[in-house]
């Protein structure tokens, strides 16, 4: 098990950082890193780990490089923070995510970094979300001097396991992340690193070439090629260097662990725990793990040729969660880790439960009788349901899963009986729904939850279908009103344990609000559980299970900052009677504080109402607001911006908005409008 115990060390002695590194690339742009790398380094070379992201190397992820990046460098190797084109003080203009230019770039920046005098040749590639993709997509480049990756919280489906789409179901995550990532495009490089003359021109540079993205993205409702660029499931052999895959459980970014381990030739190894979208060393809900050291395991052995045994780790270490009552939030989830040699494994077997329409019921039994059920949810069915990624933990609380009865009372239900002694669901399960509508669009949510014996219910995992994507993503058709389909739902994969005398309960769904745009027209489902059946991956034996250890977490000594306004939070539900409409509203303010050792004050705010009319869909609405704001002697430069959503029964309509202030006065102003028309959405 995991020892609680944290050591911090302080490694400044033997380091050096290097503030500011240009690294060229061919057509004339310059790319700011920052690297910490041993003081020895250009007599004895080290390999180069390289993170590269958009969040502002230089006072976005300084808290948390300078205990990361001297710990690596401490440790034998050159920690290296790049800022892609456009973000930070790299010149150029963020086009999108994960743009073939970004791959390109990268590309470049490896080969760079494996040439220079302190470096061994070899490059490892580490990141967290936008940085786990990246890891990805340029090992599926193959740059020569690319070894290893260490993909934390990533995805191979851009599509199917992003923020924008889940079964093919609008996931309002794509204004939350599209305001934030409008917002951090139009940020100001800093003047103290491309020089007084030239950060204005930067500044405005980006505003003028800025994209709505929430609106791109969404002309693209379908898996087309926009999609499948940058999804390594396309080819998983064109990986061909070492992957270690990360997440945790109430991130949003599971699916890709059990993918890349079950599917890439090249060696992969999955660590899955309790966390939310967090480093595991920092890991919310603990236990946090010592994940630096194991990083360190990974890039000896792949970057230095050590035998630390990485090799013959099991393929998967997961995190097996108790039976807990739900809270919107843990600081640490009671529980146990499980060290699966071989993924997939023999010892998990799929369970099946079919449906009884007679008695709402779960059975083992197969011969049941035609019952037709129906269900029409109240358009607030789905407020219990948490955050889609926890992304916040520790700072955005409480983001978890509530009591599911609020839920469970607008939704189809069926049953189990007590369970007579305890198992465990580890791994993906799948619900197949034989259904009809009576419109031609609607979407099905189900859910799987763990009754417990005072009626709690805990929601273990969940699925999301657009019925008119049930043959596939890339060509939706609409239902035929009154017609009976058979539909696979897949279910987000967990490890639980369900105790003696708890029960299990399928929850069925038309609306699952404030996590999904609802569907134009409110749906009547109806149900034929003659057809339905769950099919539950259950552990049936620990033998030949691995032993699993980690060391106490670890990292380096934190950056000094000073706090000079305290931030606040709250999460509402608010419900108005008059128009008959609820508002999900997510209030954010960080504070501010000044980073010691560079001087800036930094501040953030973010604001987003979820609207939704509680008998007419055609009343949602999403409006996200966002405020950042850099300080530093004559220098203060302030970004607000301001993202709209709404629809009707054939469009979706999209407004931005950003505003640049130079020492409080307007300094440039950019405004877009669109309209999007709906595709079987």
């Amino acid at each position: 098990m995991v020892n609680s115990k944290l050591t911090i060390k302080n490694f400044r002695r033997s380091v050096e950082n290097r503030e500011l590194v240009w690294v060229p690339m061919s057509d004339g742009r310059k790319l700011a890193a920052r690297i910490v790398l041993p003081k020895n380094a250009k007599n004895m070379p080290v390999p180069a780990i390289l993170e590269y992201i958009p969040y502002r190397r230089r006072d976005g992820t300084r808290i948390r490089d300078e205990e990361v990046m001297y710990w690596f460098a401490g440790n034998g190797y050159a920690s290296v923070r790049l800022d892609i084109s456009g973000s930070g003080d790299s010149e150029g203009l963020i086009e999108d995510e994960y743009v073939k230019r970004e791959q390109d770039d990268a590309i470049e920046a490896i080969a760079w970094l494996a040439s220079q005098n302190w470096c061994s040749g070899t490059v490892g590639m580490i990141g967290i979300s936008w940085g786990g993709f990246n890891g990805l997509q340029v090992a599926a480049r193959r740059p020569p001097a690319l070894k290893a990756v260490i993909s934390l919280c990533s995805t191979v489906d851009r599509y199917n396991d992003d923020v924008h789409f889940m079964g093919g179901c609008l996931l309002n995550d794509t204004m939350d992340w599209g305001s934030k990532f409008f917002t951090i495009g139009a940020l100001p490089p800093d003047p103290e690193m491309v020089g007084e003359r030239k950060w204005r021109t930067m500044w405005k540079q980006r505003i003028e070439g800025l994209e709505l993205y929430p609106a791109l993205w969404m002309q693209h409702q379908r898996r087309d090629a926009f999609w499948k660029h940058g999804s390594v499931k396309e080819n998983y052999d064109d990986i061909e260097c070492a992957v270690m895959a990360v997440a945790g459980w109430v991130d949003g970014y599971t699916s890709a662990v059990f993918e890349l381990v079950e599917n890439l030739k090249a060696p992969c190894k999955g660590i899955l725990g309790p966390w939310g979208h967090l480093y595991p060393q920092m890991g919310i809900p603990g236990p946090a793990i010592g994940f630096m050291q194991e990083c360190k395991r990974w890039w000896d052995h792949w970057l230095k040729g050590i035998d630390t045994g990485v090799e013959k780790d099991p393929d998967m270490r997961i995190f097996l969660q108790d039976s807990e009552k739900p809270m919107p939030h843990f600081d640490e989830r009671k529980g146990r880790w499980l060290g699966i040699p071989h993924w997939p494994s023999k010892s998990i077997r799929s369970q099946v439960q079919y449906f009884d329409g007679k008695n709402l019921s779960l059975k083992t039994s197969k011969k049941l009788k035609k019952h037709l059920r129906t269900i029409s949810s109240p358009q607030t069915t789905g407020l219990a349901a948490g955050e889609w990624c926890a992304y916040g933990l520790g700072k955005v609380a409480p983001e978890l899963p509530l009591d599911q009865r609020e839920d469970d009372s607008g939704s189809m239900l069926f049953d189990g009986l007590p369970i007579q002694k305890p198992i465990a669901i580890v791994g993906e399960s799948l619900v197949r729904l034989r259904i009809a509508s009576n419109q031609t669009q609607a979407f099905v949510a189900v859910r799987l939850n763990n009754i417990h014996p005072d009626g709690t219910s805990e929601r273990i995992s969940y699925g999301l279908l657009n019925l008119s994507h049930r043959n596939g993503n890339a060509k939706p058709s609409k239902l035929k009103a009154g017609v009976f389909y058979d539909v696979d739902v897949k279910l987000k994969g967990i490890a639980q344990t369900i105790p003696e005398g708890n029960s299990l309960r399928i929850a069925i769904s038309t609306s699952y609000w404030p996590m999904i745009w609802p569907s134009p027209i409110t749906p009547k489902l109806t149900i034929d559980p003659s057809g339905c059946y769950a099919k539950l991956p259950i552990l049936q034996s620990e033998n030949k299970f691995s032993n699993v250890k980690f060391a106490p977490v670890e990292y380096a000594s934190p950056l000094k900052t000073t706090v000079t306004g305290t931030g606040e939070e709250s999460r509402e539900v608010i419900h108005t009677i008059d128009n008959q409409t609820s508002h999900f509203v997510v209030t954010r303010n960080d504070g501010s504080l000044v980073i010691d050792d560079i001087g800036t004050e930094v501040s953030y705010t973010k604001k987003k109402v979820f609207t939704v009319g509680r008998t007419d869909p055609l009343k949602s609405a999403a409006d996200v607001t966002c405020t950042a704001q850099f300080k530093r002697g004559q220098w203060n430069a302030r970004t607000e911006t301001e993202t709209q959503l709404t629809s009707d029964k054939k469009f979706f309509h999209l407004k931005g908005t950003v505003r640049a202030f130079d020492n409080e006065k307007p300094f440039a102003e950019h405004s877009f409008k669109a309209s999007v028309k709906r595709d079987c959405l």
